[in-house]
C-alpha cells in the first residue's frame, strides 16, 4: 500500500490523448481516484488553465562587464475552476476502491492554437488537486491541444500573390550585368499537404550562371516589453536548374509541397507564427536576389464549391497574365432565320390573315413567332425662336399697370 492509502490519482479526457479542441467547445473528462483503504478528503478541485508566454535573455557589454536584459511577457486565455468535492469545513470519507468524478468546462469562444517555440509557447492544461487533512495536497496534470480554425476560403486568402525584383551583379565595383526575377502564386492561403505551384521567370543578364531556388519559411516572432525576437526556419524547399549567362528560365508551376506544420498564429499579443514563400537567385560573387511572397497556413482546406467563382476567376486571370492559358475560342454564331423557319411555314402564315390558334392538346413543337407592330413617328419640327402656335388675343397676359 502506498503512503496515505492512495493507489492512483489521474485525469482522463473524453477525447483521448490525441484529441484537439477549439474555442466554444466543451472540455469533458473525469478524475480517477483509487484508494486502498477508507480515505478522508477535505476537497477535490479541478482547474483548467491556458495562455501564451515568452521569455528570452539578451546580453550586452558595458565596459568590461557583461549585462543581460530579461524579457518576459504572458497572456491568459483560459481560467476555469470547478469543485468536485466542496470544502465545507468537514472531511468526507471515501470508501476503499475506485472512484470517478466527472467534470465539464465551457471553453471561451476565442482561443489561440497550441504552440511550442524556442522563446515562447501557447499551452493548455487541466489540473486536479486532492486536499486531505494533515497531508500534503496530491496533484495530477494533463495537457490538451487547442487548434483554432483558419479558413482559407476568404477573398483575401484566395487572391494571387506576385512580385518582381532585379539586381545588378557587381564585382570589385564593376557591373557584371542585370539579373531580374518575377514570381507569382495563385493564392495566399494553403493547408498542410497541399502543393504550391510556383510560377517564376529568371532573366540572367550577367556573365556567370545563376541558380534559382524557392522555399517555404516559418518565422516565429516573440514580443515582450516593446522588444522582439525572431527565429526563422525552412520547412520546405525546391531548387531549379542553373540559368546560363544571357539566358532566361521559366518555371511553369514548379511544385512545392507543404509539410505537416502548425497553422499561422496572427492574433496573439506576445507571439506570432507566420509563413512566406521566398524565391531567390544565387549570384556568384555578390549577394543573392530575394523575392518574398506572404503565405497563410490554415486548417480549413479549399472548398470545392464555396468561393469557387472567385478562386476560378482569379486563377484564370492569373494564368492569362503569365501567358500560360489560351484565350477562349470565339462563341459559335447563332443559326440563320431560314435554317429555323422553312419557306412553307412562312407562306402558310401569310395566306391566312387570321391564323388558327394552336390546339393546347397537341405537342408543343415548331417555332414560335412574336407579332410586333411597327410604329412610325413624324420627325420633330425644326427649332424656331417664334412660336408657330401663338395663344389667342383673349388669353394673352395683361400688364398689371395698364
Amino acid at each position: 500500500m502506498r503512503l496515505g492509502g492512495v493507489r492512483s490519482f489521474a485525469l482522463e479526457l473524453a477525447r483521448g490523448p490525441g484529441g484537439a479542441y477549439r474555442g466554444g467547445e466543451r472540455l469533458c473528462g473525469r478524475v480517477l481516484l483509487e484508494v486502498a483503504a477508507p480515505l478522508r478528503v477535505r476537497a477535490l478541485v479541478v482547474a483548467a488553465r491556458g495562455g501564451a508566454a515568452t521569455h528570452w535573455l539578451e546580453g550586452r557589454s558595458v565596459g568590461v562587464n557583461a549585462v543581460s536584459s530579461d524579457y518576459a511577457a504572458a497572456e491568459t486565455y483560459l481560467r476555469r475552476r470547478q469543485l468536485l468535492l466542496r470544502d465545507t469545513g468537514e472531511t468526507t470519507t471515501l470508501p476503499a476502491g475506485c472512484h470517478e468524478f466527472p467534470f465539464s468546462f465551457q471553453l471561451p469562444l476565442t482561443l489561440v492554437t497550441s504552440f511550442e517555440g524556442k522563446h515562447g509557447s501557447v499551452r493548455y492544461c487541466i489540473k486536479a488537486t486532492l486536499h486531505r487533512p494533515w497531508v500534503p495536497a496530491r496533484r495530477t496534470r494533463k495537457v490538451f491541444t487547442v487548434i483554432e480554425p483558419v479558413d482559407i476560403n476568404t477573398p483575401a486568402l484566395l487572391a494571387p500573390q506576385a512580385g518582381a525584383r532585379e539586381k545588378v551583379a557587381r564585382s570589385w565595383y564593376y557591373n557584371r550585368g542585370l539579373v531580374s526575377l518575377s514570381a507569382k502564386i495563385d493564392r495566399k492561403g494553403y493547408t498542410p499537404g497541399e502543393v504550391i505551384p510556383v510560377f517564376a521567370e529568371i532573366d540572367n543578364g550577367c556573365k556567370r550562371p545563376v541558380l534559382p531556388r524557392a522555399a517555404v519559411v516559418q518565422t516565429q516572432t516573440f514580443m515582450a516589453r516593446g522588444a522582439q525576437k525572431q527565429k526563422r526556419s525552412v520547412v520546405a524547399s525546391v531548387a531549379g536548374e542553373p540559368v546560363a549567362p544571357g539566358r532566361r528560365a521559366l518555371w511553369q508551376g514548379r511544385a512545392l509541397r507543404i509539410p505537416p506544420v502548425g497553422p499561422s498564429i496572427l492574433h496573439c499579443r506576445v507571439l506570432h507564427v507566420g509563413y512566406s514563400l521566398k524565391v531567390c537567385v544565387d549570384i556568384p560573387g555578390t549577394s543573392k536576389l530575394l523575392l518574398e511572397l506572404p503565405l497563410v497556413i490554415g486548417t480549413v482546406p479549399l472548398h470545392p464549391f464555396g468561393s469557387r467563382s472567385s478562386s476560378v476567376g482569379s486563377h484564370a486571370s492569373f494564368l492569362l497574365d503569365w501567358g500560360l492559358a489560351a484565350l477562349p475560342e470565339r462563341p459559335e454564331a447563332p443559326p440563320e432565320y431560314s435554317e429555323v423557319v422553312t419557306e412553307e411555314e412562312v407562306a402558310a402564315t401569310l395566306q391566312s390573315p387570321f391564323p388558327l390558334l394552336p390546339d393546347p392538346r397537341l405537342s408543343l413543337e415548331g417555332p414560335y413567332f412574336t407579332c410586333i407592330q411597327e410604329f412610325r413617328f413624324q420627325p420633330p419640327p425644326l427649332y424656331s425662336e417664334e412660336d408657330p402656335n401663338p395663344p389667342p388675343e383673349a388669353m394673352r397676359p395683361r400688364c398689371m399697370t395698364c
